[in-house]
């Protein structure tokens, strides 16, 4: 963890906060996160990727643990973290990238290989597939109590978590999604209380990585993180027929949740994913869960760096 490199990008009138590790004329890679993620989730495979070769580069969004909050957090869009993430390829010089992406992470690489499939060598996304804003209709057949639905709504999400400190705001959600059960609450209970406060972390899941995940939130609060992405689905790509022919893997859990999320395992099984990636490679997990690659390091960095080897000229 030592060797890798932290600083501060100008992008779009905000400080980014940036971790980087490997040499600056190695193929770029440029990791993405989810939430309650920030870039420490990538911890594992950016020293593997340095180790094999690779610039590995992680970012926290903006409004997300040590970079600058947006003057609007209200108003951010997934359009916004595309911008940056193109502002900060102009910043440290990169032409051409793979993308490596979890969670939203994955909305976020599938509109910038949309709009930008030039500047993409390839890209991987983790628990979630090739997705634009507008695909998501999972809280139009899941209960009211839907976790989703229940942070898209302004306030609510805010009372819910304001009642606990960021680290077990963090705690819980982890906890919740390294479950196989979609988070669903009955109609007298928030989402924080389907979580006991004598519930175990997940063994691969440290007291220290916690405390690490707490301080960034902290610091940046959840204002941003509530806004991208649960209330950005209804956005809209300027991009008619949305395909990317850039080469593509899909690493999914077996056990993650969003497998359950009505439509997804049909969308990724039947092949109607590779409609809009037709170059996409999956890799199912059986015991994997949403965070993968914090649970199964070895196995999903063999199946990351494979993938760059295999697509790196």
């Amino acid at each position: 963890m030592d060797q890798i490199e932290h600083k501060y990008v100008e992008a779009n009138g905000l400080k980014l906060h940036v971790a980087e590790i490997g040499s600056g004329s190695s193929p770029a890679v440029v990791f993405l996160h989810g939430f309650p993620e920030i870039w420490y989730s990538w911890r594992h495979q950016m020293i593997a990727a340095a180790s094999a070769g690779f610039r590995a580069i992680s970012l926290d969004y903006r409004g997300f643990g040590l970079s600058d909050p947006p003057p609007e957090p209200q108003k951010t869009t997934f359009s916004d973290l595309v911008g940056d993430l193109l502002a900060l390829y102009d910043a440290l010089s990169i032409t051409k990238a793979f993308l490596i992406a979890k969670d939203f992470g994955a909305i976020v690489a599938s509109i910038f290989a949309v709009l930008y499939q030039d500047r993409v060598s390839g890209f991987v996304t983790l628990g979630v597939p090739f997705y634009l804003p507008r695909f998501l209709t999972s809280d139009k057949h899941l209960p009211e109590g839907f976790y989703m639905s229940r942070w898209k709504e302004p306030g609510r999400a805010e009372s819910d978590f304001g009642r606990l400190d960021a680290k077990t705001v963090v705690r819980n959600v982890y906890i919740l999604f390294s479950r196989s059960e979609i988070p669903i609450a009955h109609e007298n209970e928030e989402i924080m209380d389907l979580v006991d406060s004598s519930t175990p972390l997940p063994s691969w899941f440290t007291e220290e990585d916690l405390a690490t995940y707490g301080m960034l939130y902290e610091k940046s609060g959840f204002q941003t993180a509530l806004q991208v992405p649960y209330r950005s689905f209804h956005e809209q790509v300027d991009k008619p027929d949305p395909k990317v022919e850039v080469p593509a893997l899909l690493i999914m859990g077996e056990k993650d949740y969003v497998f359950k999320f009505p439509g997804m395992a049909d969308y990724i099984t039947s092949g109607k994913v590779k409609t809009f990636v037709p170059n996409l490679e999956i890799s199912f997990i059986p015991e994997g869960t949403h965070f993968v690659q914090e649970q199964l390091v070895a196995q999903v960095n063999d199946l990351i760096l494979n993938f760059l080897r295999s697509h790196t000229n």
